[in-house]
Order: C-alpha cells, then sequence, then structure tokens
C-alpha cells in the first residue's frame, strides 16, 4: 500500500502495566481511534495522555485536523515539520505526532521495546479506518511486532444523528456511517447533552448501522480503558465472544435507503474452504453479487465462525473492505455437536435472502467428493 493511499496518523499513547499473556505471541496490539470531527476523539485522547490510568500507551497523533489541540496542549507541535520523537509523559506513556500514515512512527517506536505495552493510532475525522487497519494485514514486517486489536469510533450524541443520516452523492459512502460499520466499540459521547429520546435515536442508528458492535456511552470522552484495550476483534481469539454474539444477532433495517445495514445468516453443514475462498472472493474482489434491483452488494465488513471440512475446529471469517482472512479458533467442534455456518455481513445493498442463496450454491457445489 502506498503511503498517499493511507490516511494520516499521529501517536498515541501506550496503554497497560504488564505484557498480558492473551497477546498473539507477545506482539504488541494495536488500537484505531476514529470519529467525525467534533466527537471527542482529541478529548478522549488527552484523557489518556494526562491521567493516571497506570497503562503504558503509545498514542500516534493525528497532526491534521482536531489533533493540533491536543499537540499544543502537550507542547510537541514543532512549527509544522515532521515530528517523529517519543515524548514520555509523566503517566507513563508515550506521545509523538506525524504526518504521514503512522508507520514510520510506529517502527520507530519498536525501538522503545518494553517501555509500552499498547498502541493506539488516530485517524483523522473523515479517514477511511480500513485502509489503516489493512496496513497492519499486509505489511507483514509490521505484523512480525504488532497486531491490529480493534477500532475504535466515537460517535457525538448531540451531532451524531445528523451525520449518520446525512444523505451523500450517488455512489459514496457517509463517512460517519463508515466509521460506525468498521468499529468493534463504539462510545457514544457527550450524552449529558441530549435527552434520553435523542441519544436512544443516535443508539438505535449505530445499531442499525452495525449488529455486532459493543456501545458504550460516555460524557467528556472519560472511558475506562480496559473497555477499548484488549478487545481481540480480528484474532481468534474473539471466536468465543463472536459466538456469544452470533447466537443474539438480528438482521437490521437501514434508516435511509441505500443505509448501511447488518446482515447475518446461518447454514448447517461443513463446507469446503475453496469454495468458502470462491464465495468470500466473488463478494468481496469481483463484487458481482446484486441485490433484487440490480445493485452491487458493498460488503465493508465481513465476519463469520464456520465450519470447514477436514479441521476440527471452529475457523473465524475476517473481512475489511476487499481484505479477508481465515484463521482457525481454539474453539473444537463437540462430537454431537451440529455444525454451522454463521456469518454478519455489514454494508450496502445488502440481500439477505440473495447472499444466502449464493452462499448455498456456491459452498454446497460438489460437495459431494469432499
Amino acid at each position: 500500500m502506498e503511503d498517499e493511499d493511507c490516511p494520516d496518523l499521529v501517536p498515541i499513547d501506550a496503554v497497560g502495566a504488564e505484557q498480558t499473556e492473551s497477546s498473539p505471541g507477545g506482539k504488541i496490539p494495536v488500537t484505531i481511534i476514529t470519529g467525525y470531527l467534533g466527537a471527542g476523539k482529541t478529548t478522549l485522547l488527552n484523557y489518556i495522555l494526562t491521567e493516571q490510568h497506570n497503562k503504558r500507551i503509545a498514542v500516534i497523533l493525528n497532526e491534521f485536523g482536531e489533533g493540533s489541540a491536543l499537540e499544543k496542549s502537550l507542547a510537541i507541535s514543532q512549527g509544522g515539520e515532521l515530528y517523529e520523537e517519543w515524548l514520555e509523559l509523566r503517566n507513563g506513556c508515550l506521545c509523538c505526532s506525524v504526518k504521514d500514515s503512522g508507520v514510520k512512527a510506529i517502527e520507530n517506536l519498536m525501538q522503545r521495546r518494553g517501555k509500552f505495552d499498547y498502541i493506539l493510532l488516530e485517524t483523522t475525522g473523515l479517514a477511511d479506518p480500513g485502509a489503516v487497519a489493512s496496513m497492519f494485514w499486509v505489511d507483514s514486517e509490521l505484523g512480525s511486532d504488532i497486531y491490529l486489536d480493534g477500532i475504535v469510533s466515537v460517535v457525538d450524541a448531540k451531532h451524531g444523528l445528523q451525520h449518520l443520516t446525512e444523505e451523500k452523492p450517488e455512489g459514496l459512502v457517509n463517512e460517519a456511517c463508515r466509521q460506525v460499520a468498521l468499529a468493534d466499540f463504539v462510545i457514544i459521547n457527550k450524552t449529558d447533552l441530549v435527552s434520553e429520546e435523542e441519544l436512544n435515536k443516535v443508539r438505535t442508528s449505530v445499531r442499525s448501522i452495525n449488529g455486532l458492535v459493543k456501545i458504550l456511552e460516555t460524557q467528556r470522552s472519560r472511558v475506562d480503558l480496559s473497555n477499548v484495550l484488549d478487545l481481540h476483534a480480528f484474532d481468534s481469539l474473539s471466536g468465543i465472544s463472536l459466538q456469544k454474539k452470533f447466537e443474539q444477532m438480528k438482521t437490521t433495517h437501514a434508516h435511509l435507503d441505500k443505509g448501511i445495514i447488518t446482515v447475518t445468516f446461518e447454514v448447517p453443514g461443513n463446507i469446503k474452504e475453496e469454495n468458502l475462498n470462491l464465495f468470500i472472493q466473488n463478494l468481496l474482489w469481483e463484487k458481482n453479487i446484486k441485490d433484487k434491483t440490480g445493485c452491487t452488494m458493498d460488503v465493508i465488513r465481513l465476519k463469520g465462525l464456520v465450519s470447514i471440512q477436514g479441521k476440527s475446529h471452529q475457523v473465524i471469517v475476517q473481512g475489511v473492505h476487499e481484505l479477508y482472512d481465515l484463521e482457525e479458533t481454539a474453539v473444537e467442534w463437540k462430537e454431537d455437536e451440529k455444525r454451522t455456518n454463521r456469518l454478519v455481513l455489514i454494508g450496502r445493498n445488502l440481500d439477505k435472502e440473495t447472499i444466502k442463496e449464493v452462499f448455498m450454491a456456491t459452498v454446497t457445489e460438489k460437495q459431494g467428493n469432499g
């Protein structure tokens, strides 16, 4: 991925006093913090960088847009120059500000291993967090030291509904909706500025876009950091919690025509890995699966737990835009357990029945010789 394809990012704080056993192979978890301008990202990052929370977080701040307020308050603005020195703050965190995709800052940061346990990466207000998330999947050198832990999106309770329901010209995705669609965790901030009725509308809107996401409501971006760290949203450790979520999930309905929704379905049986790959590639790469009106289904986020022939453990499916990955989880299928395949798709023009039909037709084809 070229640098210019990625949103600009800045260094954030390092969290977690002890290296947790749960982190895959001792790698450092990276959490992406996203949110519309004014939602409260800067306040959240300021809180993380100044509060005594006994966690060691490296924070990569974005030098564009809102980031400047935080940089000034920390006196690290260097007259607009690219500044990649890491500052050690009083509360044990590290902070740095960059103008590129943040990759160099992370590489630079890895030379200080042992001084931090978490990395938080801020994206610009209008950035697509999927492009940033994909850097950690496709860059194997980066991937040997760090792993993507999850995407956190901050939503403004007062103006969030306006952002989430804003109509965009044909073909364009609403940025605020995309950020919610890609999130593993949503912070609805500034709840003290709205009535319960208004808050409920924002909550419903977020849930209609992303049926999987966990929601936390806050004032002045004050959160218990354990809520936004160790999410394990992109590794096999999320397999167990994902199973519980799937059991409670229902397909959502868009608040707008052409809005982003969540679709979920379940198909029993074992499937062949190559057939599953074919289905996902048709959906994400070829984009040749259409709804009943002929519109192409646009998948922003894909998650699933599937039963693959020849594998004794459940396999987790993860997809962000065109990138996807299959990984065996620690959850073993029991002998008497009915094997099933559960998929959750978040995106536009999604038609549950059509997707399910295509999935069944693709994965059951030629299964007799399996």
